[in-house]
């Protein structure tokens, strides 16, 4: 596997599916090798839960990962990996090679011709799709252009869900048949804290009115600045709520700006890149997890509030569509829709019980359908297609 981030080194949910994926595939006996970045000046080696990690070293050169010359990180990045790549697939000669997302595309096809296997895409999110549907500037085309070659050059492609599919073979134009759809995949126990622990968190957190909950990138795909939007209504409809933000990004100055043009400063909690432990609180906690997102592939987030049983309000784009109608969501608006949100969020703050109820058969589904194992066996039968495959041409 190729992945441009890795634990600890993460920046969305991108890594952890690499981690959850490479884990699972181990422990049901597969030799599996993840190249990733590092961040020391030698290349790193070590073996984490059966994964045998790769960590290429980090070249010295001041280039900004969030700004303009994303190209040109990208690039030096991918040249890093490479290196600790080349010498691993003439030493191993792997039956195949799985990458992750455009930022590997370059070093995950070099990888496969040398070794002369498949090559696997799975392709976690599209720049049309991150700007809803346009390629406003020039990195976007560049960046729309990798991720068809990744997709157009695989031996396989795999989304993450239903919807995903459809547009990652209405963008690059692929045959909807040959897209796999794997789920991104959670350990649901880690998420689940028993009524007595959610009672503790609650005395330990601090929060005495309503309580709602969000964590993710702070970009403005994620649709934070729709849920700031609402709080002044739900604030007047529910006397002392508050919301807690987990998660950091180039958004947030103008997130923090809006809050306070909207004076509800006081009432948001920003809790920055915050631990799982945290998280995982702060959700059992929470009255509702609000996904506001206006473009999302998936949402492992959506995922995690199901199986912390905290009712999920979700927006209905993407694959939150999917788990929307898949019954994980106890209430529903469109993305940017403020108006909307309120509502949604009213619904369940005004019927907590039968909003918990919903919540703990969303629960129990993710535990039944979405394990790691589960995904790692429909990740297998990718693997094994392509290989019968090659050996087959």
């Amino acid at each position: 596997m190729v992945s441009w981030e890795y634990p600890p080194l993460v920046v969305g949910g991108l890594g952890r599916h690499v981690e959850g994926l490479a884990r699972a595939l181990a422990g049901a006996g597969h030799d599996v090798h993840v190249v990733t970045r590092g961040e020391k000046d030698e290349a790193v080696v070590e073996t984490v839960d059966g994964v045998r990690v790769h960590r290429a070293a980090a070249d010295p050169i001041a280039i900004d990962f969030h700004t303009e010359s994303l190209l040109a990180w990208a690039q030096a990045s991918e040249h890093a990996l490479l290196r600790a790549a080349l010498p691993l697939v003439r030493e191993l000669r792997p039956d195949l090679v799985h990458a992750h997302d455009w930022l590997v595309a370059q070093s995950a096809t070099t990888l496969s011709a040398q070794a002369k296997v498949p090559l696997v895409a799975t392709i976690h999110a599209t720049e049309s799709g991150r700007h809803r549907g346009h390629l406003p500037a020039p990195l976007n085309v560049a960046i729309d252009s990798i991720e068809r070659w990744l997709a157009r050059s695989a031996d396989a492609v795999i989304a993450c869900s239903p919807s995903m599919r459809t547009e990652v073979s209405h963008q690059f134009e692929l045959d909807a048949a040959e897209v796999a759809v794997v789920p991104n995949g959670i350990d649901a126990e880690r998420w689940h804290l028993t009524p007595a622990q959610r009672r503790a968190a609650r005395v330990r957190l601090g929060a005495p009115g309503p309580l709602l909950a969000f964590a993710g990138r702070l970009v403005h795909e994620k649709g934070v600045q729709t849920l700031l939007a609402a709080l002044p209504t739900l604030r007047r409809r529910h006397p002392g709520l508050r919301l807690a933000i987990a998660g950091t990004g180039p958004y947030e100055d103008d997130l923090r700006a809006l809050a306070r043009s909207l004076r509800v400063g006081a009432a948001v909690d920003w809790l920055g890149f915050a631990p799982d432990d945290e998280v995982v609180a702060r959700f059992a906690t929470a009255d509702a997890i609000v996904v506001p997102s206006l473009y999302e592939p998936f949402g492992i987030v959506a995922l995690e509030a199901a199986a912390s049983c905290t009712p999920l309000v979700a927006a209905n784009t993407g694959g939150l569509r999917d788990a929307i109608a898949g019954g994980l969501a106890a209430a529903a608006f469109e993305p940017g829709d403020t108006a909307g949100l309120v509502e949604a969020v009213d619904t369940v703050l005004a019927d907590p019980a039968a909003a918990r109820r919903r919540a703990r058969r969303a629960a129990a589904q993710v535990a039944r359908e979405c394990s790691w194992s589960a995904v790692a066996e429909r990740t297998v039968d990718v693997y094994l297609r392509v290989v019968a495959g090659r050996s087959a041409g």
